[in-house]
């Protein structure tokens, strides 16, 4: 009788130390999965990311053709603001520096912070598409009713195929206290520096 529960506690040790490690591993995943995700979203373009570039580095170079740059933003249903680009379209030469703004406002009475995720469409376009100053950098706090113009500082890569000609640069605004671990993994993605 005492080798029996000798056994069994024996049994039930293995069990525990069993169920720690795979614990473990699962956290382990966990932990991983947001590396994982930005590496395969800069390999293969996937998810329209786009690059982030600091204002040093960009070298402009003298290129013949040009791109039609369009400019689109949403707000998730969560989030009670009204958010759009200041122009919808800019013809621009790669290689070259350009700004524009979009226009948000807090028609809500209370005050909310808000997240920008950005993607490129197509997605073979976003390697070729790169940040040096954006309002997606961070979070935005509006007050109440409150109205703000947020600038976006851009190049697009002077290595662009000539076949891709028009690309669009999307911004969905998320309200920061309900966003998903999928929606915060795509947005920590898009702090990644980038050269071109």
């Amino acid at each position: 009788m005492q080798q029996d529960n000798s056994n069994r506690d024996q049994g039930s040790q293995k069990v525990l130390k069993i169920s720690i490690v795979v614990c473990f591993l699962m956290i382990g995943f966990v932990a991983a999965l947001v590396p994982l995700y930005d590496i395969i979203c800069d390999i293969t373009g996937l998810n329209g990311k786009t690059g982030v570039l600091a204002a040093e580095n960009v070298k402009e170079e003298a290129i013949e053709h040009t791109v039609i740059v369009q400019f689109d933003g949403t707000v998730n249903s969560d989030l009670p603001w009204s958010f759009k680009p200041e122009q919808f379209s800019m013809e621009v030469t790669p290689g070259k520096l350009y700004q524009t703004e979009y226009i948000a406002q807090n028609i809500s009475t209370t005050d909310i912070t808000g997240h920008a995720v950005p993607s490129v469409a197509p997605n073979e376009a976003s390697i070729y598409f790169s940040k040096t100053e954006c309002f997606c950098f961070t979070e935005q706090l509006l007050t109440a009713g409150e109205q703000k113009n947020m600038p976006v500082t851009f190049i697009v890569s002077s290595d662009i195929p000539k076949d891709i000609d028009v690309l669009t640069l999307s911004y969905t605004f998320f309200n920061k206290s309900r966003m998903t671990a999928a929606q915060q993994a795509a947005d920590n993605s898009t702090h990644k520096v980038t050269e071109i």
